[in-house]
């Protein structure tokens, strides 16, 4: 297989602040990692108690392994609209590439409406990711 890389698509009509996308886009790739993950709890763990743990364990997948242990490449590129958003998100589905779809809560822009900034879509091989993103303009 070819290089691993992550791709952030964000939503470019949004004119959103710099730090705001900045934001968005570290949500996105976190939570498509932890997504991807399964909590592991010791045996006489509760939740929050003192000296208990808790554990993250990352499901098998190799391209999220080679990402993350190689160079950890991510790429920006957006979209003019929350429907071309949704079908990219769509697009990851049917392909089975892993995304993670990003709803802002509206709390500091967007008057308080829930408004979908962004998507990961990855980590994978570049050939799984470019079927999805590979037309998209960097952002």
């Amino acid at each position: 297989m070819s290089e691993t890389k992550q791709v952030i698509v964000m939503r470019k009509d949004l004119n959103m602040r710099k730090g705001k996308i900045a934001a968005q886009a570290a949500h996105a790739s976190m939570k498509v990692l932890l997504e991807q993950m399964t909590t592991m709890y010791n045996q006489d763990c509760q939740r929050y108690g003192p000296g208990k743990t808790m554990s993250l364990v990352m499901l098998e997948n190799t391209a999220i392994y080679d990402w993350l242990s190689g160079r950890f490449k991510k790429i920006c590129v957006y979209v003019n609209s929350e429907q071309e958003l949704l079908d990219i998100y769509q697009k990851t589905k049917d392909n089975n590439v892993i995304s993670a779809l990003v709803t802002d809560s509206g709390l500091t822009e967007f008057n308080n409406v829930p408004t979908n900034t962004c998507i990961a879509v990855g980590p994978d091989y570049s050939e799984v990711i470019d079927k999805v993103t590979g037309h998209l303009p960097l952002f």
